[in-house]
């Protein structure tokens, strides 16, 4: 054997070890892609981080603006995620769209979880909801405590914020026009817009995010304002005069799912089967304001009681609430927003 030929034989060789040495990285990592912030710190310490020292593997983080994302990487043969969190009605979409791969329910126990977030192509991760929340130095204890007194601008003058956010807010207004949280589904959206040509001359912000109803609050810029419980919870541990209560909140689950054509699927169903499993559940709500979709989380005993209590998925608080229609938005959201947006220009 020549020298020439044993040299290529080397080559070769090393070539196979680096390929087959790759491969074996780009197994032992997933890249999941979340919100960004507190919110996505709260789950990497929470859910990414354990599931990455369980597995042995490396969970790699990114964020995404949501469902459009998710379409532009799977239509474009471009799939550089292998699980992202999407809102509820997101996941409905890309179910219809077929932009999720099927998830194995050998593989993730979805015990625990509502059968309403467990479905195919995508299962639920988190809750948070939308709530009232009243400068306690304008209004004392006697603040607005019902989206209609929301409304009630004479009974509670001062100056408000709502959220730019079609499926939130349609339903608070349906909420403000006295339907029972048991009967906001399927909305009537003619009625909810006739419920906010009511109160749209009073409203002075329609915020666009978490952070600037946040700091609208904090600031009194105004005086009540819908908001995400978990930037209220800031504000309440941060010390600012505000109060709120789950009374009436719009109860939203986010979801997670696995892209059609993700590198490592095996590999991401055994994290999203971590994610959701009521040890690390129970570690969300110590971090953050969300909740546990997984209600076994509640009986890990490493939720003390006190916060229980105060958590937006705990049973007594989602009695309160309504939970936001995934399957109603994902048939209506398209519509919905584009008469909003509408709407706010007129």
């Amino acid at each position: 054997m020549t020298n020439r030929v044993i040299a290529a034989l080397l080559a070769g060789a090393s070539l196979f070890a680096m390929a087959h040495a790759t491969s074996a990285r780009a197994e032992d990592s997933i890249t999941v892609a979340s919100w960004g912030g507190a919110y996505q710190e709260a789950e990497s310490v929470s859910f990414f981080q354990p599931t990455a020292k369980a597995l042995g593997i490396t969970v790699k983080e990114d964020t995404t603006n949501g469902l459009t994302d998710v379409r532009l990487q799977v239509t474009g043969n471009a799939v550089k995620w292998d699980i992202v969190e999407l809102g509820a009605d997101e996941c409905a979409r890309g179910t219809k769209e077929g932009l999720f791969e099927k998830l194995d329910y050998n593989v993730i126990n979805p015990d625990g979880i509502d059968k309403n977030l467990v479905h195919d192509d995508w299962i639920g991760i988190a809750y948070y909801s939308v709530v009232l929340i009243y400068n306690t130095n304008v209004y004392g204890d006697n603040g607005p405590k019902t989206w209609a007194d929301f409304w009630n601008v004479e009974k509670f003058p001062g100056k408000r914020a709502l959220g730019n956010f079609a499926n939130e807010t349609l339903t608070v207004a349906t909420l403000a026009d006295g339907v029972p949280i048991d009967k906001v589904f399927p909305l009537d959206l003619d009625r909810a817009f006739k419920s906010l040509e009511k109160i749209k001359p009073h409203i002075n912000v329609w915020w666009d995010s978490g952070g600037q109803a946040m700091q609208l609050v904090k600031d009194g810029e105004v005086d009540m304002a819908s908001i995400w419980n978990g930037r209220a919870s800031t504000l309440l541990a941060d010390g600012a005069p505000v109060h709120f209560t789950y009374d009436q909140g719009v109860f939203n689950p986010d979801c997670m799912v696995i892209p059609k054509g993700a590198a490592n699927k095996d590999l991401a169903m055994k994290a999203l089967a971590m994610f959701v499993s009521p040890d690390l559940q129970a570690n969300l709500p110590l971090h953050i304001g969300n909740g546990p979709v997984n209600m076994k989380a509640f009986d890990t005993g490493k939720i003390p009681a006190e916060r229980a209590k105060m958590i937006v998925s705990a049973p007594e608080n989602v009695k309160k609430q309504v939970t936001l229609d995934a399957n109603f938005w994902a048939d209506h959201m398209t519509e919905a927003q584009e008469r909003f947006t509408n709407f706010l220009q007129e």
